[in-house]
């Protein structure tokens, strides 16, 4: 049965020829970006415990998990928190296989809290955290769908992706991994709750950071401006690195040393004092939130990877966007992908890939429709190796 793949131009500007610009991205610590990650923890957790178990990922969706932040008396030299971070884990999942009951609870919670453990270096996540699992069991009728020789796509939705990043996009995504997998390691008092916005334009890009600092890593209202400073320079330097464009960086804009008000933050984690989280309000799949491109308001973190299409069409909306971007040699600027399902069919047979391209200059669309359809063609006859991939870590959700 032939796959209906549509390739059409795409009539737009391209992203790097538009004046203005706006790119956000969340980073790790981030309210928002912990429950993603949690949610895609416990997902992944959970396959984990099934195929060791029964050799296949059984039905599962743990994409609701939310954040309700705890209370926290931060100050310079080291403060404390208060009240515990509340996590709630919330989703479906097969807790019972031939009457053998599962300890899905357990594995869940073991799961959010090495997660977040991971993410928090300054959090005591045995006592800063409180973890309630309130998974219950799945539809009869959707863990049904494994039981097909098909893959069956659980529900009528839609994915979306685009290529290649735009110097902009690639300098917000890169800042913030920059922050808190590289500086972090030297700067133990910046947290890891970051968030970067871009704004570009013309030629004329702004950064604007908000980084949590640690009380305890952080003397004095001197010792704090002497990090946000090493932030802002050391940032600057690695933009550089990434773009030829203009950029100004601003860096905790809201703090207001008269009134004593700093960006001081006992964990490193706003999440710390009021600042709640929920799955899906953060970063796309491909890592950012980009109101001048196509996006799906779809929560990608925490859906089971086998058959829930709101997950495996976003990803697989990048993945065959940007293969067509580097396999055409140069000869396509822009690309947006757009993949419609129904619920039942399977998922490798969408209602709709939808192709938009935006051709180099000089060149025409037939040029590269073909390889365009290939690659499509080809990602749809693979899409069973998005498990593995994200089992492994070779894809991110966030």
């Amino acid at each position: 049965m032939g796959r209906n793949i549509r390739v059409e131009p795409l009539r737009s500007l391209h992203i790097e020829d538009q004046n203005v610009e706006l790119v956000e991205r969340k980073g790790l610590g981030h309210p928002d970006s912990i429950a993603d990650g949690v949610s895609e923890s416990v997902s992944r957790a959970l396959c984990r415990l099934y195929l060791d178990e029964f050799g296949k990922i059984l039905h599962h969706n743990t994409d609701e998990t939310q954040v309700v932040g705890g209370a926290a008396e931060p100050k310079f030299g080291g403060g404390k928190l208060t009240s515990p971070i509340y996590i709630l884990l919330v989703g479906r999942a097969t807790t019972e296989v031939n009457r053998e009951k599962l300890p899905f609870r357990q594995v869940a919670v073991d799961a959010a809290r090495e997660y977040i453990g991971s993410v928090a270096s300054h959090l005591d996540t045995d006592k800063g955290l409180e973890i309630d699992c309130r998974i219950g069991q799945g539809s009869v009728d959707l863990r049904g769908v494994f039981d097909q020789k098909e893959i069956l796509a659980n529900d009528t939705s839609f994915g979306v992706g685009f290529a290649p990043f735009s110097d902009t996009e690639r300098l917000v995504l890169e800042s913030e991994k920059f922050l808190t997998l590289k500086l972090k390691k030297k700067l133990p008092a910046l947290g890891e709750d970051v968030k970067v916005m871009g704004y570009r334009e013309g030629d004329d890009i702004r950064l604007t950071v908000a980084a949590a600092l640690v009380d305890s890593e952080v003397d004095d209202a001197d010792e704090y401006q002497n990090v946000v400073t090493e932030i802002h320079d050391k940032l600057a330097d690695q933009a550089a690195k990434l773009t030829h464009r203009n950029v100004t960086i601003d860096v905790n804009t809201a703090d207001d040393p008269e009134l004593g008000r700093y960006y001081l933050t006992v964990t490193g984690l706003s999440m710390e004092a009021g600042d709640d989280g929920s799955v899906g309000r953060g970063n796309r799949a491909n890592g950012l939130i980009t109101p001048c491109r196509p996006m799906s308001l779809e929560a990608t973190a925490g859906k089971n990877p086998v058959n829930h299409v709101g997950k495996i069409y976003n990803l697989l909306g990048n993945l065959i966007a940007s293969d067509i971007v580097h396999e055409t040699g140069g000869n396509v600027k822009e690309v947006h992908v757009r993949i419609l399902s129904q619920i039942g069919k399977p998922v490798d047979q969408p209602q709709v890939a939808s192709l938009q391209i935006l051709p180099a200059d000089g060149v025409k669309l037939a040029k590269v429709q073909k390889d365009a359809e290939a690659v499509a063609e080809r990602w749809f006859d693979d899409i069973g190796s998005i498990p593995q991939r994200l089992l492994t870590g070779k894809l991110s959700v966030f």
